[in-house]
């Protein structure tokens, strides 16, 4: 709890009632421990609940980061999948390979639009900076 309370920069707590124990361990101190819940309690309920978590919701915000991760890792994925379909069509100059299903073929299509989107505007942007550079250099 200390190095959180540092890492944090935070005031902390923590009350932990061991099994068989009569007496709850109090770190800092109980004294240190009343003044922080105090704190906590005299501000108002909405900024008590802020950032307040119980078990279920951290399990679920953490199941949801995992799945948004897992879902970009597939997007990924499946972007590299279609490249490597791409540069095999064309080493071999077309579909030879009868395994390819329909998505496969219309997923392509998107990547070959956005390839072509992008090498259209890297062109266009070179053709600006060749003009400008052009237009400095008679001036």
């Amino acid at each position: 709890m200390a190095e959180i309370s540092t890492l944090c920069g935070i005031e902390s707590c923590a009350i932990i009632y061991p099994e068989n124990e009569p007496e709850p361990e109090v770190w800092p101190s109980p004294e240190k421990a009343k003044e922080v819940i105090s704190k906590f309690k005299e501000k108002p309920r909405l900024e008590q609940n802020k950032r307040m978590l119980n078990q279920e919701t951290l399990l679920k915000k953490r199941i949801q980061k995992a799945e948004d991760q897992l879902k970009k890792q597939r997007d990924e994925n499946r972007q590299k999948e279609m490249s490597n379909l791409m540069f095999k069509f064309l080493s071999t100059g077309g579909i030879s390979d009868n395994n390819v299903s329909l998505i496969d073929l219309s997923d392509l299509s998107r990547l070959i639009d956005q390839t072509l989107k992008e090498i259209n505007l890297k062109i266009e942007k070179t053709q600006n900076q060749d003009q400008v550079e052009e237009t400095q250099t008679k001036h």
